[in-house]
């Protein structure tokens, strides 16, 4: 296996927008790391634990040159022996694929998270590295936003899901989802709707369309957004890799929005990562008959996901202080919401169809005569009561 510092730069393709060249060190490591990724699974909590503490060159080594008690090597040795990162990198280069690795200028540094947050299924762990082809840097979705949800989703869920993305892209908000069918789906064509910066995680190499269906909208992510991985090119989706896609997707955004989310839904672990990583969970209600709502609406009864409705609810929970402050709704103010409590009551009193004069109004109101004649002038005067030859009526203003 080659480890030439200079082989490595010259084949492995530059992130967008590069920065200074990176130093020998980093290379050695970047060619550990893509063996390694090739040894374990992603999201192998063993691993990931030596190498945060190792280094992944030192475990690489290591791992490399065991034998048995005969000399002979063991599998683990033998099967790292027969990889060769250098052709590996240079194979991704020539399909525009790029291996990030921390210490890279456009490394998401959120990932660090998963380092302090406690294995779930038996994943966990920041990852070796990310796999990533398309135009957009890593590190430009440290303030974005994870939208997930219901493969099987409704047309209600499809829709919110989409306009949701639209307004957190349109406010220059990343948005990471899975690339799913169902809400996943909807969440990357409502952020590309808007020309807006969007990332696809995947269970499988990015190279690869999962689902096939999808194989259109992936291209034009890679074109306009960027497509991640944990996992090299060509390696196919199995489902212990979606459980450990889902912690990706929620440590890559600042907090994760569930739209439509059955009770074992797999959009529930991303959201038990989120809570895990104390990023903020938001949770989309549906009809309290939708199944495929039930498991939102379980986060948010049980406390662990803050009801959100639009974008904008949305920007105000994960944006900075003092951004995107929301002003609670409140309905349009009326002539009659400025009365005050001697002019309500004489109101109160007015009948809409039938005229009736002073003295009855009066009586009704319990007022005296004097003081309700005064009152009938001054709601005249703003449109509430209308006088008549035969007494007065409720005004137009009065009945909206």
């Amino acid at each position: 296996m080659s480890t030439d510092p200079a082989a490595v730069a010259s084949s492995a393709p530059s992130a967008p927008s590069a920065g200074p060249e990176p130093p020998p060190g980093l290379e050695r490591d970047r060619l550990a790391r893509v063996a390694l990724c090739r040894l374990a699974e992603p999201g192998d909590p063993r691993m990931a634990g030596l190498v945060a503490e190792l280094g992944a060159v030192r475990v690489h080594d290591h791992l490399a040159g065991e034998q048995d008690v005969d000399g002979v090597l063991k599998d683990v040795a033998s099967r790292l022996r027969g990889l060769d990162p250098v052709r590996e990198l240079e194979q991704a280069a020539r399909l525009g694929i790029r291996f990030v690795v921390p210490g890279d200028a456009e490394w998401p540094i959120q990932l660090g998270d998963l380092d302090r947050a406690e294995p779930l299924q038996q994943r966990g762990g920041v990852p070796l590295g990310l796999w990533a082809k398309g135009p957009l840097r890593l590190d430009t979705f440290a303030e974005s936003v994870s939208v997930v949800g219901s493969r099987s989703s409704t047309s209600y869920g499809t829709d919110i899901a989409r306009d949701l993305a639209a307004g957190i892209a349109n406010a220059d908000v990343g948005v990471v989802s899975g690339a799913a069918f169902g809400i996943d789906q909807a969440a990357h064509r409502g952020a590309l709707a808007v020309r807006g910066p969007t990332a696809a995680v995947l269970a499988c190499g990015v190279d690869r369309a999962y689902p096939k269906a999808h194989k259109p909208l992936l291209d034009y992510i890679a074109e306009v957004g960027v497509v991640i991985s944990e996992l090299a090119p060509g390696c196919a989706p199995m489902r212990m890799r979606f459980l450990s896609r889902n912690r990706i997707i929620a440590a890559m955004s600042k907090g994760t929005v569930v739209v439509e989310a059955a009770i074992r839904s797999g959009a529930l672990n991303t959201a038990n990562w989120a809570e895990r990583l104390s990023r903020p969970v938001m949770g989309v209600p549906g009809p309290v008959t939708s199944a495929p709502s039930q498991g939102v609406h379980q986060l948010i009864r049980a406390g662990s996901a803050m009801l959100v409705t639009s974008a904008v609810e949305v920007l105000e929970v994960v944006g900075v202080a003092g951004a995107h402050l929301l002003e609670d709704p409140r309905a349009d103010t009326r002539p009659r919401d400025r009365l005050r409590e001697r002019e309500q009551q004489v109101l109160d009193a007015v009948p809409a169809a039938r005229p009736a004069a002073v003295d009855s109004i009066a009586r009704t109101a319990g007022i005296g005569l004097v003081e309700v004649r005064s009152v009938l002038g001054r709601l005249q005067q703003v449109g509430l009561v209308v006088s008549t030859d035969t007494g007065w009526v409720l005004g137009e203003e009065a009945r909206t």
